[in-house]
């Protein structure tokens, strides 16, 4: 009887501490941390949470794409998986109707083509285009019309 008080310890602490090798995987609700390097077709990458924090969000929450979501759910902590996610499943298709003219004085004085700004909701823009009294605006997302290959590792789940 002794004996088994040890490993009835170590059981009870593991489950109250959400012991990571329960095989539970991750599934919409749970809020999870995953590693992850994002890649074009091409083959550069775009993105990366190698030496940083992992990326935290709640599956099926839209803090992540939906593609994103759905590649992260069923994952057990410690897994890894490689998926490559449409742009309609990622940040859609580019949008002409996306590209916007607007006024100089609405911009940072001295705004030349090729910048880079940020608008007042907090998205990226890039100034397509500078005139004497206006400048074109394209707001399409910078992944927009790509494809996007995740490879993510789940480090943790809560839920």
């Amino acid at each position: 009887m002794h004996r088994l008080l040890p490993l009835v310890f170590v059981a009870l602490l593991a489950a109250a501490c959400g012991g990571q090798d329960s095989g539970r995987v991750a599934e919409a609700g749970d809020a999870v941390a995953v590693h992850y390097r994002g890649t074009l077709d091409d083959g550069s990458e775009f993105g990366s949470s190698e030496g940083g924090d992992p990326f935290a969000f709640t599956i099926g929450s839209g803090q992540a794409i939906p593609g994103f979501d759905e590649a992260v759910a069923g994952l057990a902590v410690g897994e890894s998986r490689t998926v490559r996610i449409p742009a309609e499943e990622a940040y859609g298709e580019r949008s002409d109707d996306l590209i916007v003219e607007v006024s100089l004085d609405q911009l940072p004085e001295g705004v030349a083509e090729g910048d880079e700004l940020v608008s007042p909701q907090g998205s990226r823009v890039v100034v397509v285009e500078v005139g004497s009294e206006t400048a074109t605006i394209d707001t399409n997302h910078p992944l927009a019309g790509e494809a996007l290959t995740f490879e993510i590792t789940l480090v943790s789940i809560e839920g």
